[in-house]
C-alpha cells in the first residue's frame, strides 16, 4: 500500500465543493486523514478567497489509476480540463505525494509544498514528521523555516470529516 497526500482547493460554493470532493474521494479510497482547513487569497488572478486543504489515503492503485481518478473528480465538480491554473475553480485536486515517489513525469514531489503555505501548513499539520523525499526535512522543519509573509493563510473552523 502506498501513502498519498493530496493538496485540495476551493473558491467556488467552497463548502459544497469540498464536500462533494471528500465524499468521491472517500468512495474511491476509504478512510481519508483530513487535515484542518486554512482561507487564502487567490494567487496569480483576482478572485474570492480559497479553502485549502490536504488529505491522505493508503491505497494500492497506481499513480495513472490516481492521477486519472482525480481528474475525473474534479470534472464531475464542473472543472473543466480547459481551465486555466490561475482561475477560480469548484475543486482543484493536485496529487502532492505519492509515497515517497519522485518523479518528473509526475511532477512529484510537487513544488507547490515547498513555495505555498497553504499547501505546506494543512500538509504539516497532518503529517508533521513526514520527510520530504527531495528536501530530506520533515514537513514541521520545512514549515519552521517558511518565509514568506505575502502568504497569509488562516485556519477556519469547518469539518469536512465524513
Amino acid at each position: 500500500m502506498t501513502q498519498v497526500y493530496l493538496g485540495i482547493g476551493s473558491n467556488i460554493e467552497r463548502e459544497t465543493s469540498i464536500r462533494d470532493g471528500l465524499a468521491a474521494l472517500k468512495s474511491s479510497y476509504g478512510q481519508l486523514q483530513i487535515s484542518p482547513v486554512y482561507e487564502s487569497k487567490a494567487y496569480g488572478f483576482e478572485g474570492d478567497d480559497f479553502y485549502n486543504l490536504v488529505v491522505s489515503f493508503e491505497t494500492d492503485i497506481d499513480i495513472d489509476g490516481i492521477e486519472k481518478q482525480l481528474k475525473e473528480i474534479e470534472r464531475q465538480s464542473g472543472r473543466r480540463q480547459s481551465d486555466s491554473s490561475y482561475c477560480p475553480r469548484t475543486l482543484d485536486i493536485d496529487l502532492l505525494l505519492f509515497g515517497d515517489l519522485v518523479c518528473d513525469k509526475h511532477e512529484l514531489p510537487r513544488v507547490d509544498i515547498t513555495e505555498y503555505a497553504f499547501v505546506l501548513k494543512p500538509l504539516c499539520d497532518l503529517a508533521p514528521d513526514l520527510l520530504h523525499p527531495v528536501e530530506k526535512k520533515t514537513m514541521s522543519e520545512l514549515w519552521n523555516s517558511f518565509n514568506n509573509p505575502d502568504q497569509g493563510i488562516n485556519k477556519i473552523q469547518q469539518d469536512f470529516n465524513l
